[in-house]
């Protein structure tokens, strides 16, 4: 299984407060794809540089956990059907100690 980062952008138009049963929503789509969920970070209601869609801010969450590659694809796809998540992004980890091993095999093959 591979490490990823996702970060969501929770649609708060109207609301105070993001619900808890969305975060806990999303962290269970997770995991029925097969992953495990390590940190879930709520980094709170932060302004949109400009409006989108006509809104002007929205709920930052990040989460960061361990999935199958072929689980992203599905979770992209159900995340699709949910008005109340406005953008969603996910990253793979990569640790620095492969990022050089990586960096190494580039210059190689250019040499």
């Amino acid at each position: 299984m591979k490490a990823y980062e996702a970060l969501f952008i929770l649609d708060t138009a109207g609301q105070e407060q993001v619900s808890k049963d969305l975060i806990e929503k999303i962290q269970k789509e997770i995991e029925q794809a097969g992953g495990r969920v390590e940190t879930v970070q709520k980094m709170g209601a932060r302004p949109f540089a400009r409006t989108t869609q006509k809104r002007s801010s929205g709920f930052y969450v990040n989460y960061l956990f361990h999935a199958p590659p072929g689980a992203i694809a599905a979770l992209d796809a159900k995340f699709h059907l949910e008005p109340e998540i406005f953008r969603w992004q996910f990253l793979e980890v990569i640790k620095p100690q492969e990022r050089k091993k990586k960096k190494k095999k580039a210059v190689t093959k250019k040499d």
